[in-house]
């Protein structure tokens, strides 16, 4: 029996539960001896000039070793867009967070001390605070761009003919709100150089190999001068792919001072200086005819990319998934990138994808409830019809493969939904003040999308142990149990004895990383290419030493064992034994794999809530989730995937969002003020099951890391807004708060005039 698709317990968790896992902080590395502490003075103020900078004091303080400034690095800024941001405030500061200072000290417990004496004066200037202020371009947050829009892309002008024919046009505009990416361990690195000139940083980070690349680049060395290693990671959610820039600074502050360095932020630092994800808005227009068919689709995005655009690939993402699972006739699409005094966006669990499906979902909902039809039965009236695939998208993505109506119509009566939807005609006859909202989401992501290949090595030892090393970088999603599992399936090696290694530039030197859910369809590929390579290594070996043809000679995986194929009684050879006849002492094979091309995962979701109309509290009540990624490795990390996943994205439905105020100071600035969701808000997930393979790998998978979360935000969201539609509400933004949709129940009696 197979070992793929049992359920196996994390490897990774003996030493997480037992002893803990080694994070940048637990470091004691002897390179790291005598390191010296730091700690960056930041903006209090969203924009203004700097007119000047004292730091007389603070040089002068107990312990200081160093205070540096953007007049001190001498490092060219580095690209973010269209436009140049400096590793430290040069003469403006754009956001509230940005980084003004570094001081070093001697001990951690002077950091505070030393920084509060760093002397900033600063010149108030008016300050982007939204979309809409940017879009006015009153302000300039980047005087030399000329605009606040830095990026446009689809449609320059839409044509509104593309309706004509229509019975029903609906638009509807919908705010994908900022969120913080919140991770248990905040973002933090140590670094050293070495008497060879070269740097070791160990950063907090999903993907070494980009952030060894960046570092390099701002210090103006060869990558060769820098090695970045990721111990263990306490939560990424796409915040920590590569590095971020100081990173790049506190590897120059420790060629100045001559000393290693450490650096660990605060949860207040990380809640306003690392980088947000969402914040888009997306005005979403659809028609189409009274029997559920929809003609025509029209996404309008504008994205708030921060003060600095590091990651102007979202919206554009957002347009090529604009059409979601459906078959839409006519598609209009265009985005607009805005720059604004906050803190900088990028990538956030799911991407440019959750955004789409938001957007499509909502207009889909707002399209039914115009046309008095059930909101399942418009889906299955426009849903690509299995027969399709590959099917190829008016915004150009091509769909692998896909079953959409029979996910969707798994989850419905996996949920009872008829009897769901007699329940809520009984509570709304009875007046009671607490509604019953259904929502649904039907939903298609693109993972693997930026096209590139993953490295990945197999070694086999004289005693029969397997090292791999894969360019992929498991972070606790247990990628590295998968691996160990596909390769103990092709070898017949147990467990016990596979090491996966990775997330160290000197052992893994050549990498794409992790993101996108890209990791088991790319670095499953890779290491169970580099398993073929070695198998057919040994067969070579193995058929030398039993004087037999290779082609007689078959692996016997149950066993781990080689043998003459139809004679099982005969010889048969370890692994141990022909690693140990391998030139080198062993059999290795270092592989790229090149070969695969961006998968489809697909999904629906039902969500159940409960509205008290009288306080506008919503209560999650259930979620029944169907998300297809083809076959499954390991079933336990399956769930865990789809458990997060639904979590966080109930979470934005229901309540995350980062803001700021007028003058763009952020009011969510602690865990006080920030509500991100904890079990007590989540109901047990009911997860239905599903599997439809992809010709695109070798392995027929497909991502699953950020999947559960593109359907279940939606979805809840759609809820609430049913939950209340009897009452007159077509619409409220998330998050639905409970003072939101109090306020949104009230502005409907007004104008239904009670």
């Amino acid at each position: 029996m197979s070992i793929v698709g049992t359920r196996v317990v994390r490897q990774e968790d003996r030493n997480l539960i037992t002893r803990g896992g080694t994070y940048v902080d637990d470091l004691r590395e002897e390179a790291l001896s005598g390191a010296a502490h730091a700690v960056f003075v930041r903006s209090p103020v969203a924009h203004a000039r700097i007119s000047g900078i004292d730091v007389s004091e603070a040089k002068a303080a107990p312990g200081v070793l160093g205070v540096f400034t953007a007049a001190d690095l001498g490092l060219a800024p580095h690209a973010a867009g269209p436009v140049r941001e400096p590793w430290l405030a040069d003469g403006v500061v754009r956001y509230v967070g940005e980084p003004v200072a570094l001081v070093l000290t001697e001990e951690r417990y002077q950091l505070a001390d030393a920084a509060e004496l760093v002397d900033v004066d600063y010149d108030p200037l008016d300050a982007v605070a939204s979309i809409d202020a940017a879009l006015v371009d009153e302000t300039l947050v980047h005087p030399e761009t000329g605009s606040n829009v830095v990026q446009v892309h689809g449609a320059a002008e839409f044509d509104d003919e593309i309706f004509a024919g229509c019975e029903v046009v609906v638009t509807t505009t919908i705010l994908n709100q900022r969120v913080a990416p919140a991770p248990l361990e905040v973002r933090g690195a140590s670094c050293a150089w070495g008497e060879d000139g070269r740097l070791t940083l160990w950063l907090s980070t999903q993907n070494a190999q980009i952030a060894r690349s960046q570092v390099a680049g701002g210090l103006g060395v060869g990558e060769d001068k820098v090695r970045v290693i990721a111990p263990d990671v306490g939560g990424g959610f796409g915040a920590k792919i590569g590095a971020d820039p100081e990173a790049t600074v506190l590897g120059w502050a420790a060629r100045e001072i001559g000393r290693p360095v450490r650096w660990v932020e605060s949860r207040s630092e990380n809640l306003t200086a690392m980088t947000h994800g969402r914040a888009q808005q997306n005005t979403v227009t659809i028609g189409g005819k009274r029997d559920g068919t929809v003609l025509a689709y029209r996404l309008d995005v504008v994205q708030d990319a921060g003060a600095y655009p590091r990651t102007l690939f979202l919206p554009t993402l957002t347009e090529l998934m604009a059409v979601g699972v459906y078959r839409f006739p006519k598609v209009q699409t265009r985005s607009r990138a805005v720059v604004t005094n906050t803190t900088p966006i990028a990538a956030y669990r799911g991407a440019g994808r959750p955004e789409a499906t938001a957007a499509v979902e909502r207009a889909m909902d707002r399209f039914a409830a115009e046309i008095g039809l059930d909101p399942a039965e418009v889906r299955r009236v426009n849903f690509i019809r299995p027969d399709e695939f590959p099917y190829r998208t008016p915004t150009g993505a091509s769909y692998d493969t896909g079953e959409y109506a029979a996910a969707l119509d798994k989850v419905l009566e996996a949920g009872g939904y008829a009897e769901l939807r007699a329940e809520q005609r009984r509570r709304r006859e009875a007046g009671d003040p607490v509604e019953l909202g259904l929502g649904i989401a039907s939903y298609v992501e693109i993972t693997g999308g930026d096209a590139g290949g993953e490295s990945g090595r197999v070694d086999i030892h004289p005693d029969g142990s397997v090292v791999a090393w894969t360019g992929s970088s498991p972070h606790g999603q247990g990628l590295g149990t998968s691996l160990a599992m596909l390769l103990a399936d092709r070898l017949g090696v147990p467990l016990g004895k596979i090491t996966v290694r990775h997330g160290d530039t000197d052992e893994v030197p050549k990498a794409i990383g992790t993101f996108g859910s890209r990791s088991l369809q790319l670095g499953g590929s890779a290491i169970r290419q580099a398993a073929d390579e070695v198998i057919a290594q040994a067969r070579e070996l193995a058929a030398n030493l039993l004087e037999a043809s290779p082609d007689d000679l078959e692996l016997d995986a149950g066993r781990g064992v080689w043998q003459v194929r139809g004679a099982p009684s005969s010889t048969v050879l370890s692994w141990a034994e022909v690693a140990g006849r391998a030139e080198g002492g062993k059999l290795t094979a270092d592989v790229w794999f090149g070969g695969g091309t961006p998968t489809f995962p697909f999904g629906a979701h039902l969500a159940v809530v409960e509205v008290d109309t009288e306080t506008g509290k919503v209560e999650l009540r259930r979620i029944i989730a169907v998300d297809d990624a083809g076959p499954i490795v390991n079933p336990l990390t399956f769930r865990g995937q789809r458990h997060g996943g639904l979590g966080q994205g109930a979470a934005q439905a229901l309540m995350e969002v980062v803001t700021y105020d007028e003058d763009a100071n952020p009011t969510t600035a602690t865990l006080a003020d920030y509500s991100f969701v904890t079990a007590a808000e989540l109901p047990d997930f009911e997860l239905v099951d599903m599997t439809t393979p992809t010709d695109r790998n070798l392995l027929g998978v497909k991502g699953i890391g950020e999947a559960a979360t593109i359907g279940s935000t939606p979805a809840v969201h759609n809820a609430v807004v049913d939950a209340l539609s009897a009452r007159g509400v077509k619409h409220l933004d998330m998050p639905t708060t409970p003072i939101r949709v109090w306020a949104a129940l009230e502005a409907a009696k007004k104008e239904n005039g009670q």
